[in-house]
């Protein structure tokens, strides 16, 4: 059995995030900060800018945003000062668009429902705002693969703190060597390690514009379909 096989023993459970993981959300983003700088006056920023800054939650994206438009420190009192307009602007136009410029990930589907087939139980845990997520899990046909979902102001912590895995952990009643976490990011990796759950990474999303190798996760799939059939690989047939 492989090093990542081993790992992997035992795994009954799957936690995975959205944006960059399951779907290609950066063209929705860009849309709705697009009409958001519109109205705060400021210039568009491009597709590949965003992508680096997505992963952290809303409030850290739009600091971010501002602060490369403004030149300024993503904190700073010019940022600060402009940040709860620039919020309900962007929550406004993302809301209005959600899901509509986004796409699914090849083999999503087919891996969501290899994982089901093999009895693993999924929550899909990530940093977008749960009243984003719901309704765009729901557009994309994904919302029945999951028996939890926490988006980033579903509970006190968001990734990569360890809070939101330990707590789907404690939802399913399983330790955190049997519930793998599947990301795209290092946000990801470090709540996985920090929990003690096991951590496999994609290489196609965004990780904040670092190279996927340098994640410290458990193996890297090239779909979720082939962590399906890893973890799949590892459950004693009698399981299966």
């Amino acid at each position: 059995m492989s090093t990542v096989a081993t790992v992997l023993a035992g795994v009954r459970a799957a936690i995975i995030d959205l944006d960059g993981t399951m779907l290609d959300t950066i063209p929705d983003f860009h849309v709705a900060i697009t009409g958001m700088l519109a109205e705060l006056d400021l210039p568009p920023v491009a597709q590949e800018q965003i992508a680096v800054m997505v992963g952290k939650g809303s409030e850290n994206l739009i600091r971010a945003v501002l602060a490369l438009q403004l030149n300024e420190a993503p904190q700073s009192p010019p940022v600060e000062a402009r940040f709860n307009v620039a919020m309900e602007a962007y929550q406004r136009h993302y809301l209005a668009i959600n899901g509509q410029h986004s796409a699914l990930y090849p083999d999503v589907i087919a891996g969501l429902t290899a994982m089901k087939a093999a009895g693993l139980r999924l929550a899909c845990v990530t940093n977008k705002p749960i009243a984003f997520t719901t309704p765009l899990l729901k557009l994309k046909g994904l919302d029945g693969f999951f028996e939890v979902v926490y988006g980033g102001d579903s509970l006190a912590r968001k990734k990569p703190d360890p809070l939101p895995l330990l707590t789907v952990c404690a939802d399913f009643g399983l330790p955190p060597a049997q519930v793998v976490a599947i990301g795209d990011s290092s946000n990801d990796a470090q709540a996985a390690r920090a929990a003690g759950c096991p951590v496999l990474t994609v290489p196609y999303g965004y990780n904040h514009g670092e190279s996927v190798q340098d994640i410290d996760s458990d193996g890297i799939v090239t779909s979720l379909l082939e962590a399906a059939t890893l973890i799949r690989s590892t459950i004693p047939s009698s399981l299966n």
